[in-house]
């Protein structure tokens, strides 16, 4: 039997289920959230110091 994608998922997502509880999940998926906004801004920011230092 092989499994796909789907399958795969699915199982990844009952084990995420079963390991923190449906009460924790939407906490757990805000914070995965929040790290990502934090981590895209730090990149954009980042872009326009280093074309400063090429100028100067």
């Amino acid at each position: 039997m092989v499994l796909g994608t789907p399958e795969i998922l699915v199982i990844i997502l009952l084990i995420i289920l079963l390991i923190f509880g449906p009460k924790k999940i939407p906490q757990l998926a805000k914070a995965i959230g929040k790290a990502v906004r934090e981590y895209r801004k730090g990149l954009h920011e980042e872009k326009p110091k280093k074309k400063k230092k090429l100028k100067g």
